[in-house]
């Protein structure tokens, strides 16, 4: 039997080798968050706005206390402490040079008679003045907080002491003798000379120094603490202002996410900002114009005037020193011409030039030839309108200015002439009375400028009265009405 072999089937397939696994794609990065400059949240932008309107308001009332602080320090500086200051050594300056004046008049009166003046009366006015300078070297001292003008005025005293012993032994020693009108005793003299030279090259500088350091000190006072004020209201208004757009700004915004028609604490809050703004604005500016007032149409003119007051008093001195002491009597015309040159100033080179031109030169007070201080008050009173008494008394003062110069050469012929006693007597009698209506006319119209200053001085005290507690109670104000007009928005979030 045949075997059959089995028909050979389909060949046998090697088992697939797996595939591998897919890899699954990575996934994309997710973009970076950026940080929001702004809050996302309602509550969140509510919080910004309100600490902005906060910090504005801190920035608004620091700018307002120092603007006000600097207002206060103007009014204190001029009208309290360095004005008042160099109004009293003006007052010295002036008591030094009538001293001097008074003896020299007792000098040349002598024991004599009937000339208009007597001895008792020149010494009388020399002793009213000394005690007027030991009192103006006392307030001075008083005021004095510096070294240097604390030292000058320690050294005024000892000086005024050296000068009034030197005019004692003058006074005794010509009294121990009666001598006609006329020079005294060349020993008299001597010791008049070193008195007179004393008072001229220390006492005087002195004196004129103690002025000089705090007119300084008032003129960069007053430039500063001005120019602090009108910044300071500018900076208040832009503050103010800033403030006040935060405010409506988050106003706006309470009334747009919250559908309310109007937030009555905010409204408030507004309202006292925009008051205070206001009301500041108008009170820097009011203290700018005090301080302006008080330094230009005030102190300034009372220092011109001071000073005016006290060289035409030693002018009129150097015209009795002229009859006095021959042996100087040129140096002292020529002094004499200086001095009143100093007073006003006309071009004139010698002192019958000088006094004719003061005769016709004084009617313009326009013209640019006259200068000196009455000169430059004169300039002052025809530019302002503000205070018409100065047109009255002005002309006045240079009236008597005028007739005084008259005197003047009127005693130089005579004693050109030989007639030293006419002379003596017209010096002592109208010139005498010319000068004091002169002296009279020009306390008046610094009188003028001192009220002027002393007004511009308690407005300005007066304008910054209470806004120590204004500010701060103010800004509390606001700082509360804002924080009880957000903090119900606020809650609704919680």
């Amino acid at each position: 039997m045949t075997a059959v072999s089995p028909s050979p089937g389909p060949p046998a397939q090697a088992p697939a080798t797996p595939a591998p696994a897919a890899v699954p794609a990575a996934a994309p990065a997710a973009p970076r968050r950026r940080r929001r400059l702004t809050p996302s949240t309602t509550a969140g932008r509510v919080r910004a706005l309100t600490t902005a309107v906060v910090v504005a308001l801190g920035v608004s009332l620091g700018v307002l206390w120092a603007a006000v602080d600097d207002a206060r320090d103007g009014v204190r500086v001029i009208g309290h402490d360095a004005g008042p200051q160099v109004v009293a050594t003006g007052d010295l300056y002036f008591a030094l040079t009538d001293m001097d004046a008074q003896l020299a008049n007792a000098l040349l009166v002598g024991r004599s008679t009937g000339l208009g003046l007597t001895r008792e009366q020149a010494l009388s006015r020399y002793d009213q003045n000394r005690r007027a300078a030991g009192e103006a070297l006392l307030a001075a001292g008083k005021l004095a907080d510096e070294t240097s003008e604390q030292r000058t005025a320690r050294d005024l005293l000892d000086a005024l002491g050296r000068y009034d012993n030197l005019a004692g032994r003058a006074l005794q020693l010509d009294g121990q003798s009666s001598h006609a009108p006329g020079p005294p005793s060349q020993e008299v003299i001597a010791l008049y000379r070193n008195a007179t030279d004393l008072m001229k090259l220390d006492l005087l500088p002195k004196a004129y120094n103690l002025t000089l350091d705090n007119g300084t000190l008032v003129r960069h006072t007053y430039e500063d603490e001005r120019r602090a004020v009108v910044s300071g209201t500018v900076w208040v208004v832009v503050t103010g202002v800033l403030l006040l757009a935060l405010l409506v700004g988050l106003q706006l915004f309470l009334m747009v996410r919250f559908r309310r028609l109007l937030n009555p604490a905010l409204a408030a809050a507004t309202v006292v900002a925009l008051l205070l703004t206001a009301s500041a604005a108008v009170m820097l500016g009011g203290q700018a114009g005090h301080l302006k007032k008080a330094k230009q149409d005030g102190f300034d003119s009372i220092l011109a005037l001071s000073r005016a007051r006290a060289i035409g008093n030693s002018a009129n001195a150097d015209q009795t020193r002229y009859l006095l002491d021959p042996g100087r009597a040129d140096t002292y015309e020529q002094v004499f011409l200086s001095k009143s040159q100093s007073v006003l100033y006309l071009p004139a080179r010698s002192l019958s030039e000088y006094a004719g031109k003061v005769q016709t030169g004084v009617s313009d007070l326009r013209s640019p030839q006259m200068l000196g201080f009455l000169g430059s008050e004169a300039k002052r009173v025809a530019a302002d309108d503000t205070m018409p008494d100065l047109d009255r008394t002005l002309p006045q003062v240079l009236g008597h200015w005028q007739r005084y110069q008259r005197d003047d050469q009127r005693i130089r012929q005579l004693v050109n002439g030989g007639r030293r006693g006419e002379a003596i007597g017209e010096r002592l009698g109208g010139s005498a009375r010319d000068f004091a209506a002169y002296d009279a006319s020009l306390v008046q119209l610094s009188g003028i400028h001192r009220r002027a200053f002393d007004q511009a001085v308690a407005d300005g005290d007066k304008g910054t009265r209470g806004w120590e507690f204004v500010v701060p109670a103010a800004g509390l104000l606001i700082l509360v009405l804002v924080l009880v007009g957000v903090r119900p928005r606020l809650a609704e979030y919680r």
